[in-house]
């Protein structure tokens, strides 16, 4: 089974944005040394908690720095942007690391409104989402759009030998079908609602699929929120920063992450307690082998061969830390000793 990596640059109480920003890129060093398949980072606005502003920017210093894994986005909130824009920018990316990149794309806007707005001021960019991927499609292939299209002359340099692998991303059934209609890879926003819904965006996708060159077969996998430590307890402990952000989270809060010492010292009321007890009765928390038996039985029931983990802590180590962990569960540090050997012999 693949295993991958989404980072959203979270920022973290006592520490600046920024540092966010640099712990995302050293992350992606170290998950490029255990052997991870990708690494995709997010696009937020206006957070005070998911600081990731602009995944591209972000992409180029991990490309530029890493080695074996994937480097992707998840994702370009489309509407915001001209598609064309889009399409140069991962062309560029993809001259950096050729065969590396890979373009997530989501149709939400990332932030609030207003934000939204102030990114793109036309109020029905998102009816957009469509055409734009018809047109980003195009240009990131290097293939010409439609004989009546307005910019079938237009191109997006740099051309390559490679291109980057298209994905639509969501956590509806709207993305499950538009990935379906198009012959595109699709990934679940699994860890949003804890896997409301994802049986049916899943047969969705399978079900309407419409093969193309480039992906014959459907190839969905989904975003699934885990942490390990060298102890359950240990785990359950870390994950309360998550826990107590959730909680203000859906209080309309988007603060920074706080220690566990902060978040158990919280005198959460009954309604934020049965909000907390329901986080911990799905979590995927605990020691790696743990934590890896449950993601196996997961990628099982909804027939999967790829997963993709996402991580928050306060501190940058103990994030390192689960990483380890999980790629040890998943046999990911052998694979990509027994690779880098193979490429020294080779070589």
């Amino acid at each position: 089974m693949k295993i991958s990596v989404l980072d959203q640059s979270t920022a973290s109480a006592g520490r600046g944005q920024d540092a966010a920003i640099r712990e995302s890129i050293d992350l992606a060093r170290h998950c490029d040394r255990l052997g991870f398949h990708r690494y995709w980072v997010s696009e937020h606005h206006n957070s005070e908690s998911i600081v990731g502003t602009a995944p591209e920017v972000l992409m180029a210093a991990i490309a530029a720095t890493t080695t074996h894994i994937r480097v992707g986005s998840a994702g370009v909130m489309l509407p915001h942007y001209a598609a064309l824009k889009v399409a140069e920018q991962f062309r560029v990316l993809e001259a950096i690391a050729p065969g590396r990149i890979d373009l997530g794309l989501g149709r939400a806007p990332g932030s609030d409104r207003l934000t939204a707005h102030a990114l793109n001021p036309y109020s029905n960019a998102a009816d957009e989402f469509p055409r734009q991927v018809q047109e980003l499609q195009a240009w990131v292939a290097g293939e010409p759009l439609p004989d009546n299209h307005p910019f079938r002359s237009i191109r997006a340099h740099p051309m390559g030998s490679t291109e980057p692998q298209i994905w639509i991303l969501g956590s509806s059934d709207y993305g499950a079908q538009l990935a379906a209609h198009f012959g595109l890879p699709y990934a679940y926003a699994y860890f949003f609602n804890d896997g409301r819904g994802v049986e049916q965006a899943l047969d969705l996708y399978r079900r309407n699929y419409r093969a193309s060159d480039r992906h014959p077969t459907p190839q969905p996998t989904i975003c699934v929120w885990a942490l390990a430590a060298d102890t359950e307890a240990e785990a359950k402990r870390l994950a309360t920063t998550r826990e107590y952000w959730r909680v203000g989270f859906e209080q309309g809060l988007r603060n920074p992450l706080v220690s566990p010492e902060d978040a158990m010292a919280h005198p959460y009321s009954a309604a934020e307690m049965a909000t907390v007890t329901a986080m911990r009765s799905k979590a995927f928390v605990g020691t790696g082998p743990q934590v890896a038996e449950k993601l196996h039985a997961l990628a099982r029931r909804l027939d999967l061969d790829e997963l993709v983990i996402n991580t928050w802590t306060h501190d940058p180590v103990p994030r390192h830390r689960s990483y380890e962990l999980l790629a040890d569960a998943f046999g990911l540090r052998c694979a990509a000793q027994s690779a880098a050997q193979a490429e020294t012999v080779t070589a």
